[in-house]
């Protein structure tokens, strides 16, 4: 089984890749934002870490933590933002690698991936067994997200700026996946490199 990093800039579609991945192929996908998400649910040892840094208060009523009240608090003082990553991705890391572990024994999946824009800078090269860029061209990137998701201008660029750029991803990553056109060239794309994966197994 192959551990498969999927990683690239914002508006390059990597949403559209992993679902055909998904209905194609025998896998297991995990979205690193999700798998944040699942972490810091109540009874989590992120979950407890977020309340002592954060405060009691942050978790609403149902005791789910208030995403806009944690926001708040981590605008008010930046310093937090830092020491919240620092509970929430070793959490996401330690839950992807139990998963593989467990995936692994079962020896029901040809392929396991995860996906996340921050994939290079989290420290994932070390632990996966290649790393996809899936790439676009800028244009098309902010025509999707402009049309997609309705972000402006200054909006996608400010998100842009904070991730790191093309030559970065492609210097870092194994195979680059050219999404700037159709879906099925791009599907084409993964089919040969998949097809020679398990050639090679």
């Amino acid at each position: 089984m192959r551990f498969i990093g999927i990683t690239g800039g914002v508006g390059a579609g990597k949403s559209e890749i992993l679902d055909y991945i998904r209905k194609h192929y025998s896998c297991e996908i995990y979205l690193a934002d999700q798998v944040a998400h699942l972490v810091k649910q109540p009874g989590t040892k992120a979950y407890q870490a977020l309340l002592s840094l954060l405060g009691q208060d942050v978790a609403g009523r149902d005791g789910l933590i208030d995403k806009g009240l944690m926001a708040d608090r981590i605008f008010a003082d930046p310093s937090l933002l830092e020491q919240v990553n620092g509970i929430i991705h070793p959490a996401v890391k330690a839950f992807l690698l139990e998963r593989l572990e467990r995936a692994r024994a079962a020896g029901q999946v040809d392929f396991f991936f995860v996906e996340a824009a921050l994939l290079i800078e989290g420290g994932y090269l070390a632990l996966v067994d290649e790393m996809w860029y899936i790439y676009a061209d800028e244009a098309i990137r902010r025509q999707r997200l402009s049309a997609s998701r309705g972000y402006s201008e200054e909006k996608i660029a400010r998100i842009m700026s904070s991730q790191l750029g093309e030559a970065q991803f492609r210097e870092s990553c194994d195979f680059v996946i050219d999404n700037s056109g159709e879906l099925a060239e791009s599907c084409r794309q993964i089919d040969r490199r998949l097809s020679g994966l398990k050639c090679r197994e």
